[in-house]
């Protein structure tokens, strides 16, 4: 390489280095304000952005988007590691058994996602090809796994109405267990799924109650109850328990580690001893057995000890967007502040010529206007969601401030939207 390439190479260096250093830093990270494009819920669709400066970006697409601190960050970096298929990384093994004493479940399994965590459950349960689980129409594991109960583990589903608040009619699902095993027209029931908080529902916490409820008609019949916990300790949070009196219901539950609690990877099945020796049989089949992951678990066992009191932050700033939505003017937002429980806010627009991509593409573009009415331009990255509606979600990496701002943002597109409207009349 030539001296004159170097040189080269040196001033584009500087020149990057000094345009990152004007944007400062969030969270005790240095970094240069990125514009990614917006996607509608698990799809794919680019949104354009007016290059305006300054341009603050708040990111409500998902929990899952935090990234790790300097604090996660070391704990990765000076974790001791070794083969966990093996059983012998000492970080692994420190959050299972972590995990075991704060979910009061006698063994605890670190897997790679939620997807695969709930697959394995769903496996271990159903031990026989063609065997049943009954989950919720609108439930993650049903609308959202790509189907893998049937496409990997042989096992049918069939399904209760989900309710508003996340819940299902027990007496419905009382007759949708088999009675007919071992009659060879049938499948046989083995296992009820519920999730909790619900995600398509808008983060609703499943009531002690109904679980409670649950368990025992689950008990009566013979079944197991596995939740998909991947926000429980949102749950937990919200309804003011130790996850471990939430978890008492069940006999098996998966627990995400990378989303409000800002893992990078990773998510704790936890269950019996002998149903979590199977797991391990079948983490390994699945391709998740991922040797010296202490890495991951250091960031995970964080996660899970320090992360959690901070979620009530995260469910103060939702509610004051709901509320803020409820009191814009022009009234363009409904939304059902009651349902709002935790760090999720599903709402809708009034008028049905904005649509919610169109609304989502406003959000996250910039207008000279903005800049002017604002002070600076706020990028507000949301998704479509279901039913005609708008989610947004927070977590570690939005701060009242950002809240503030999405909340500012709201009003500017409101007013914009009715501006246009009265001109086009």
């Amino acid at each position: 390489m030539s001296a004159k390439s170097l040189t080269i190479s040196s001033r584009a260096l500087l020149q990057l280095v000094n345009r990152a250093a004007k944007y400062g830093s969030r969270h005790g990270r240095s970094t240069v304000e990125r514009r990614p494009p917006v996607r509608a819920y698990y799809e794919t669709a680019k949104a354009s952005s007016a290059s305006i400066d300054p341009v603050w970006t708040v990111d409500l697409r998902s929990d899952t988007v935090t990234k790790p601190g300097p604090a996660m960050r070391q704990a990765m970096a000076e974790a001791q590691v070794g083969d966990d298929v093996f059983g012998e990384d000492p970080t692994v093994n420190e959050l299972q058994r972590r995990a075991t004493d704060i979910f009061g479940m006698e063994a605890a399994l670190f897997v790679p996602s939620g997807t695969m965590s709930n697959l394995i459950a769903v496996m271990v349960h159903c031990r026989e090809r063609g065997d049943e689980m009954i989950v919720g129409d609108l439930s993650h594991l049903h609308i959202y796994e790509q189907g893998g109960s049937a496409q990997l583990a042989g096992v049918h589903s069939t399904t209760v109405t989900t309710l508003p608040d996340g819940t299902f009619d027990l007496e419905q699902l009382e007759s949708k267990i088999r009675h007919g095993y071992p009659d060879a027209h049938y499948p046989r029931s083995r296992l009820v799924c519920v999730e909790n908080t619900h995600n398509i529902q808008g983060g609703r916490v499943l009531p002690l109650s109904f679980l409670r409820e649950l368990r025992s008609m689950a008990d009566r019949y013979g079944l197991a109850v596995h939740m998909d916990g991947a926000r429980v300790m949102n749950a937990a949070v919200a309804q003011g328990v130790p996850p471990s009196v939430i978890l008492q219901h069940c006999h098996t539950v998966s627990v995400c580690l990378s989303k409000g609690l800002g893992a990078p990877v990773g998510t704790i099945l936890a269950g019996p001893k002998d149903f979590i020796q199977r797991a391990v049989r079948a983490r390994k089949a699945l391709g998740g057995g991922m040797r010296q992951s202490g890495i991951l678990a250091a960031a995970g066992t964080l996660a899970l000890t320090k992360m959690v009191g901070r979620l009530e932050e995260d469910h103060r700033n939702a509610k004051a967007f709901a509320q803020a939505l409820l009191e814009c003017d022009p009234p363009l937002y409904q939304v059902d502040t009651a349902a709002v429980e935790t760090n999720i806010v599903r709402f809708s627009l009034r008028d049905p010529l904005l649509t919610p991509a169109e609304f989502c593409r406003r959000m996250a573009e910039v207008e000279e206007g903005e800049v002017r009415a604002l002070g600076r331009g706020v990028r507000v990255l949301m998704f479509p969601h279901v039913g005609g509606s708008v989610r947004a979600v927070w977590h570690l990496d939005v701060t009242e401030e950002d809240t503030q701002l999405a909340i500012q943002k709201l009003h500017f597109v409101a007013q914009q939207h009715v501006e246009e409207h009265h001109r086009a009349q």
